[in-house]
């Protein structure tokens, strides 16, 4: 195992890991900072939470140090594209504390804000440019960026930009990047189409792989609980009051269905805040912030929060609705036990969602412990499981399972729990 003082990294990027408390790179990073640092095209596939950012930052960073010139107007060295505003946001944090007390500009340009803006300062030209294609399209249309200086691409999260029909913009921006580049492609599952998208932009690239794709992390304990789909809030707030000052993210499939339910809960003396497409991007922001924080306990999201909220700290997420595309499950999951760091994933499972819990565990090829509930009959003839009963789930929570479902109602539960200031 190599550590990043072994890597030959610029001296300034040694600085800004040991200021940040890196000191060992993890498995990810091991096997794909050689292959960049050499300037070979990268396949990286990893789970969630598993270093990405940095497999693929540090050594875009120590090339770009090693070509000094301020960037002319309008224009970007490096280009990272990925499929949501949180997560372009997450990227360039990490990027900006790792460029801190060098001239490199890290910018970011997304949906949700001022165009305006982001047409000015692009003026001035920037060293990386962390983007969504939506909007890059947007400034790239109104020839407010020039793409040829570009030398360096990032992928990152290529199956989920895949999956939101992001291949199109693709299309249209790759042509407009500079000749010749490194190419780094990033992603947590290997979708069919990702094959075919290497192919397309990638130039002989060497593959990394640190688990098998759709395999989620080693440190989370996962377990479903099979309810019916009236019993789901009654049930969502009794795991709620085991833990109650834990972070808890809670998934659901619809804008609607996660601004009821956030409410529902406020409503309850829950603290609870949620992001989800039909909130600006200020208050997307300062929802995550607030959870960072501690100030917000339970986050309600929809996949747009998926791939790109990266807090250590969150403790339990919570698939209220299971997803319609089994690898959205993983991320969704991939959002605790990050940083080595040990978490808890439960799955609600209503009647009409059995062959979509199918499909995940076709996909993780394992058989999810129950907790709660009976399997529907067409899941346990395919498995030979999902007995009630066979949870191996940890009791972190202190006290047992739930008591099938059958705890006070919503309007009835007792809140004689934390009353900190709702979002």
């Amino acid at each position: 195992m190599l550590d990043f003082d072994m890597l030959g990294l610029a001296p300034a990027l040694k600085t800004a890991l040991d200021r940040a408390g890196f000191s060992e790179p993890t498995p990810i990073q091991n096997q794909a900072i050689p292959l960049a640092l050499q300037g070979h095209d990268v396949m990286g596939l990893a789970q969630t939470g598993t270093g990405k950012t940095l497999a693929f930052g540090l050594p875009l960073i120590d090339h770009l140090l090693a070509q000094p010139g301020k960037p002319a107007p309008k224009t970007a060295k490096a280009l990272i594209l990925a499929p949501t505003r949180e997560l372009v946001n997450q990227i360039a944090e990490s990027l900006k504390v790792l460029t801190k007390g060098t001239k490199l500009r890290v910018s970011t340009v997304v949906g949700g804000q001022s165009i305006g803006k982001q047409i000015k300062f692009l003026s001035h030209g920037t060293d990386i440019l962390v983007a969504t294609p939506g909007r890059l399209m947007d400034l790239m249309d109104r020839r407010a960026v020039d793409l040829g200086q570009v030398r360096h691409l990032v992928l990152d999260e290529a199956d989920q930009m895949l999956d939101m029909g992001f291949i199109h913009a693709l299309r249209k921006i790759a042509p407009a990047l500079g000749t010749p580049r490194q190419t780094m492609l990033f992603s947590a599952t290997m979708p069919k189409q990702m094959e075919e998208l290497s192919q397309a932009y990638l130039t002989n690239p060497r593959k990394v792989q640190v688990a098998p794709p759709g395999k989620a992390a080693d440190k989370i304990t996962q377990s479903v609980h099979f309810v019916a789909k009236p019993e789901k809030p009654t049930h969502l707030r009794e795991v709620l009051d085991r833990d109650p000052d834990a972070l808890t993210l809670v998934f659901a499939r619809t804008k609607h269905g996660a601004e009821k339910l956030m409410k529902g809960l406020v409503a309850d003396g829950y603290n609870a805040a949620s992001i989800h497409g039909n909130k600006s991007q200020g208050q997307r922001d300062r929802a995550i912030k607030a959870f960072r924080s501690g100030e917000i306990t339970t986050l309600v999201a929809t996949d747009v929060a998926a791939r790109g909220i990266d807090i250590p700290d969150v403790s339990y997420v919570v698939n209220y609705d299971l997803p319609e595309v089994p690898e959205n499950y993983v991320h969704r999951i991939g959002r605790t036990a990050r940083a080595g760091k040990e978490g808890e994933a439960i799955a609600f499972c209503s009647g009409e969602e059995a062959d979509l819990l199918r499909q995940i565990q076709k996909l993780m090829k394992i058989d999810i412990p129950v907790a709660h509930g009976a399997a529907p009959a067409e899941l346990t003839e395919a498995s030979g499981k999902g007995r009630p009963g066979s949870t191996q789930r940890r009791r972190r929570r202190g006290g047992g399972g739930s008591n099938g479902g059958g705890g006070q109602s919503k309007q009835g539960a007792p809140r004689a729990r934390r009353r900190r200031k709702a979002a």
